[in-house]
């Protein structure tokens, strides 16, 4: 499936075309992270809309038809790569950056062949995000200034499965293949910086 989404400069190299319009919708889970990147980006001329749902996701981007849209992962009702397919159906050209808490090549590589324009781990700032939007030809995004370290990078996929197995020590252990105790001593320290 070809999309007119690329231009050629100059040199004959492919470049990406950025949308005319500054339509950017955002999907997220995590309310309070939503409002301040809504705020965040409308600061920056982006016309926003937002949905915390797959289903609403799904909606909106067929309603609104949007340039931009920065989409997490994981939501409540599913994943969010099925909002990413939905937008690259009705709007080929759009800017899509997806997020996740936790990251993994395997997603990452599908969320590229869905049409995203880039992967960024979770937190990421509206710098970052904006940067990743508006990237063309072969801009990349800095890296981040202060980036988590490998401790910290598993610290928070531990907490993320405890916290998907509604805080059940033995079935966090079990999923992430780890001794019950070790894990209850993990649980049990502050995240590392």
């Amino acid at each position: 499936m070809d999309h007119v989404t690329k231009t050629e400069d100059a040199s004959g190299a492919e470049t990406p075309v950025i949308p005319d319009d500054r339509t950017l919708l955002l999907v997220d889970d995590d309310v309070p992270f939503l409002t301040r990147l809504a705020r965040a980006m409308e600061g920056r001329g982006f016309e926003v809309t937002t949905a915390n749902t797959v289903k609403d996701g799904k909606e909106l981007a067929r309603a609104k038809k949007p340039g931009f849209a920065v989409v997490d992962m994981r939501l409540e009702d599913g994943n969010g790569l099925d909002v990413v397919a939905t937008l690259e159906e009705v709007r080929p050209d759009a800017r899509i950056v997806v997020l996740t808490g936790y990251g993994n090549i395997a997603t990452a590589v599908t969320a590229v062949k869905l049409g995203a324009v880039d992967y960024l781990a979770k937190p990421s700032d509206a710098d970052a995000i904006e940067a990743a939007l508006l990237a063309t030809g072969g801009d990349k995004a800095d890296p981040p200034e202060n980036p988590m370290s490998a401790d910290r990078v598993r610290w928070e996929h531990i907490q993320r499965v405890y916290e998907l197995c509604d805080r059940n020590v033995s079935e966090t252990a079990r999923r992430l293949n780890m001794h019950r105790r070790t894990l209850q001593r993990i649980l049990a320290k502050r995240a590392p910086k």
